[in-house]
């Protein structure tokens, strides 16, 4: 099955935020989140992804959740669009306003996605299958020398997140990176035991 196969199901989840099913896809920083966001959202049909790399700030790495409930989530709940500033991380500042519509399905990407303020409004949540320092290796691979500063930080942000508010226990599906494509196991917070393989193009399920 490939991703489309998923993004069907996903299609036919009744509603959870408003008119929206909302998907959540989180795991630790460097795990692949926003590329396997930006695929299911093009098997979606061009579902919109809200980054959450967005709504965080140097500020407030995880302090963010009030902003997100009154920006993003209490206008979607009622069928309208959402509008909130994205960070710049660079300037440090807010840039303009983007609009985020109410669509029939909505992913959030991120860090902190399937926090428990935010898993009552989840169609699902989906965790990125990758152990933390393996991750964290790859996004500081990713970034460069020039923001070690930074992942140090971040790295003991993210611990002491995920120590007070883990989201991998409440995960509906696990989804592991392949050599291609993906592979999408149950997760903790469902019934079934059975696996999925899926990958982004058309022909047999990648294997791991």
């Amino acid at each position: 099955m490939h991703l489309h196969a998923l993004a069907s199901r996903l299609h036919r989840l009744p509603p959870s935020c408003g008119p929206v099913r909302l998907i959540g896809v989180d795991g630790h920083a460097g795990s692949g989140k926003t590329t396997f966001a930006g695929r299911l959202a093009e098997a979606l049909g061009g579902a919109p992804v809200l980054h959450l790399d967005d709504i965080a700030t140097h500020e407030e790495l995880f302090a963010w959740t009030g902003r997100l409930l009154r920006e993003v989530v209490e206008p979607l709940s009622h069928g309208t669009a959402a509008h909130y500033l994205p960070y710049d991380w660079d300037t440090r500042g807010f840039g303009a306003a983007r609009t985020l519509p109410p669509a029939p399905v909505v992913l959030v990407e991120g860090v902190g996605a399937g926090r428990r303020a935010l898993r009552p409004w989840l169609a699902r949540l989906l965790w990125m299958e990758l152990a933390d320092e393996d991750a964290w290796a790859r996004g500081r691979q990713r970034d460069g020398s020039a923001q070690d500063e930074f992942w140090e930080g971040w790295v003991r942000a993210e611990r002491r997140h995920f120590a007070k508010d883990p989201s991998k226990p409440f995960a509906d599906l696990l989804v592991l990176q392949c050599s291609e494509g993906y592979e999408v196991l149950q997760g903790p917070a469902a019934t079934s035991a059975k696996s999925l393989s899926v990958t982004d193009r058309d022909g047999p399920a990648s294997v791991c």
